[in-house]
């Protein structure tokens, strides 16, 4: 369904650091840097690009907004966590574990990048 993400970043460098880490839990090449100052990850199934705004005003996270990243285990979910933590991000919502709802059991682990933008590792059990 999705083509690309695309992320707003005040401090692409930051970002870098932190999506190499979280990504590379997944088995994710680090980002690669375009001549625009982007950081880009390339993968089989999509795109994921830190930019700073085209406009020029400062970076902003979505408000309510989430982007997921598919685990293929609660292990990788906390790994991809765990490097979350370790290179610039934070903790939020719950601390990773599995959750029931309407979805089933789903394992979710939380972070916020440095941008302050929502990110969620899913495994569905």
């Amino acid at each position: 369904m999705f083509s690309h993400i695309m992320l707003g970043a005040d401090d692409v460098a930051a970002s870098k650091k932190f999506y190499d880490a979280t990504l590379g839990a997944f088995g994710i090449a680090p980002g690669i840097m375009d001549p625009n100052g982007r950081a880009i990850y390339m993968t089989p199934t999509g795109i994921f690009i830190i930019t700073k705004p085209i406009n020029g005003a400062p970076a902003s996270c979505a408000n309510g907004g989430t982007i997921g990243f598919a685990a293929a285990s609660p292990a990788q979910a906390d790994a991809w966590h765990a490097a979350g933590l370790a290179n610039g991000g934070t903790a939020c919502e719950d601390p990773p574990g599995v959750r029931s709802g309407g979805m089933g059991d789903l394992y979710l682990a939380y972070l916020r990048d440095p941008a302050g933008n929502k990110l969620c590792a899913l495994h569905r059990m």
